[in-house]
């Protein structure tokens, strides 16, 4: 009688196992349903799904071009011996500014003090000879208007006149030549600027084929930076700086947290470059406080142009997918729909709207991710657009370089719900 009944029992459980399963498997999908469409259903059977919106406003955008550049000085000058000799005597200090025509190093000028000497004499005894010459001369020009020396003779002495006086300025160019090499042995700076560290110390013997130099001078202000723009942006650039245009550069530090100057671009390369598509620009900077400093890396925001008056949406609003650049427009019935759009600047925060949108419609920013052509919508906020016409520092926006141009969409998790 045991053995019937638990054999009774095993083929009555062995048929609710798959009654089990597939009241487990109904619940999990009924879980997930509900997930899915966020809770109770209401119009065209979704829920309606709570969502930030913004208003399209009317505003200025600046189109702005985020570059690397490198503080490049104005001049940079290694100032080399023009002779050879001893130092006697080195007069600057590490690091020191100094002024154009500042002294910096004596070389002995002794021996050259010596070779004038001989350069004088030489001359002294080559004018006596010319003196000699010419007075012959006079006599010798009496004589032949008398036909009492021969013309041979007579002509003789005409050259020996031109040859005596080609001999003193002979001398007087070595004496000049002299004079100059007593200038080289005092050595002053050639130009102004910030000396670097001693390359030398009095007592050694430098030459003119020396390569170190006696020190390296830096110009410090006013000072350049140099930077390159792509040959996609390029054309604009050209054609405001053809124009005459003024294009401002704000230079900011390495890590973009600070901007540390201000220049003005007056100088574009003339050859492209073939390796990196790219064209050099060059920016003259004040930089009366030094914050600058010789080729340091900095970052360039270069303000190409402002676009006044232009419509701006939030750039969490531009969605790109299978319609291409969209935003969800907000309907007088509380759904959405896909609006195509054409993209204009952005500078993180706002990006301009071409066309596809006026100002004052309604756009959706957030919640974008479960939106679909035609679902209904909650708002939860109706904060209008930002005027967009403070940009922020380069660099640090999540587009990196080129913000003028580049365009910045929100996730692209809506590719599926817009297609």
């Amino acid at each position: 009688m045991s053995n019937d009944t638990a054999k009774t029992t095993g083929q009555v459980r062995s048929k609710r196992w798959p009654l089990i399963v597939g009241i487990v498997l109904v619940a999990v999908i009924a879980l997930i349903v509900v997930h899915l469409l966020g809770g109770k259903k209401t119009r065209g059977g979704f829920a309606a799904q709570v969502v930030g919106t913004a208003t399209a406003t009317l505003g200025d955008m600046p189109e702005n071009l985020n570059e690397l550049g490198t503080v490049t000085p104005t001049a940079t000058v290694t100032v080399l011996p023009q002779l050879s000799g001893y130092l006697t005597e080195v007069g600057y200090q590490e690091g020191q500014d100094v002024t154009k025509g500042q002294f910096l190093a004596q070389i002995d000028p002794r021996q050259y003090q010596i070779n004038k000497q001989q350069a004088e004499a030489q001359l002294a005894k080559d004018q006596a000879s010319l003196g000699q010459a010419r007075a012959d001369l006079t006599r010798y020009t009496q004589l032949h208007a008398q036909k009492s020396i021969a013309e041979q003779t007579f002509t003789d002495q005409q050259f020996t006149v031109q040859q005596d006086e080609a001999a003193v300025k002979a001398d007087q160019a070595a004496i000049a030549q002299d004079d100059l090499d007593l200038a080289y042995c005092h050595i002053t700076a050639p130009v102004a600027g910030r000396v670097g560290l001693r390359l030398v110390d009095p007592g050694n013997y430098v030459t003119a084929s020396s390569t170190t130099g006696i020190v390296t001078i830096t110009t410090m202000k006013p000072t350049t930076v140099q930077f390159s723009v792509p040959q996609n942006a390029l054309s604009r650039v050209l054609q405001r700086f053809g124009a005459g245009a003024k294009l401002p550069a704000a230079i900011y530090n390495s890590d973009n947290s600070k901007q540390i100057a201000t220049g003005t671009v007056y100088a574009i390369g003339n050859q492209m470059a073939t390796g990196t598509g790219t064209v050099s620009l060059r920016a003259t900077v004040p930089n009366d406080d030094e914050a600058l400093f010789p080729n340091e890396f900095v970052n360039v925001q270069l303000l190409v142009d402002t676009q006044k008056n232009a419509v701006l949406v939030p750039t969490p609003a531009v969605q790109n997918g299978a319609p291409g650049d969209f935003v969800y427009l907000v309907n007088a019935d509380d759904t959405v729909s896909v609006h195509k759009v054409t993209l204009g600047p952005s500078d993180g925060k706002n990006t301009v709207i071409l066309s596809g949108l006026s100002a004052g419609q309604v756009v959706v920013t957030d919640g974008t991710d479960r939106l679909s052509d035609g679902a209904p919508i909650k708002q939860a906020s109706a904060a209008p657009a930002g005027s967009g016409s403070t940009a922020a520092p380069p660099a640090a926006k999540a587009g990196g370089k080129h913000s003028g141009w580049k365009k910045k969409h929100a996730s692209a998790s809506a590719d599926s719900s817009a297609s």
